[in-house]
């Protein structure tokens, strides 16, 4: 099968993964707001694929979801955090041995998450739907202040199941996608003597 096409299934898998999990399983958590364990898959895609398909995913997913849903009113801020949060885990976590980090960058990266995340959901959510609905950014960060706890703590709760699946399997097939060039340079031609 054509590479590209194993990493467009790839990726349609990782958003289907993000909109079931956000689906089906709803935890409240806030007054109307759900833990969004889409997240977790986020950061598995995120960390195997990198920064393109944590982008793909965290955008489309959301997209799926809110057409699926009917809630199509917080989905452009939505949609547009996920773009930072997936390049940014996806360009960390595929440099990164989290199978090997000591507790002091654990915690690091989990500072790292928070930062990322509140970028996303009170920076750029909060900002688009403050453009596009006419209220005060400063209303826009208070509303979003759910999103961006319970997010922080989903992708948090994932790291751990992410490490687990890297000791258990290091690569996924086609970890090194189209967008990623081989590093190592073509091996020599050996000589029959």
């Amino acid at each position: 099968m054509n590479k590209n096409v194993e990493w467009i299934c790839v990726n349609a898998l990782g958003i289907a993964l993000f909109v079931v999990l956000t689906m089906c399983l709803q935890v409240p958590v806030f007054e109307n707001y759900y833990l969004c364990l889409g997240y977790a898959a986020l950061v598995v895609f995120a960390g195997y694929y990198g920064a393109v398909s944590g982008m793909l995913i965290g955008c489309f997913g959301v997209v799926l979801y809110c057409l699926l849903t009917g809630g199509l009113r917080g989905m452009p801020g939505w949609a547009a955090g996920n773009l930072l949060i997936g390049a940014a885990l996806g360009m960390v976590l595929k440099r990164v041995d989290i199978r090997r980090m000591p507790v002091w960058q654990y915690i690091l990266f989990g500072l790292f998450i928070l930062v990322i995340t509140a970028a996303a959901m009170l920076g750029i959510k909060s900002l688009t739907e403050s453009l596009l609905y006419a209220q005060p950014m400063a209303v826009r960060m208070a509303k979003n202040f759910y999103a961006f706890a319970a997010d922080t703590v989903v992708m948090w709760a994932a790291l751990p199941v992410y490490s687990l699946l890297k000791k258990h399997v290091p690569y996924l097939p086609l970890s090194e996608t189209p967008y990623h060039k081989a590093t190592q340079a073509p091996a020599s031609r050996a000589t029959m003597s």
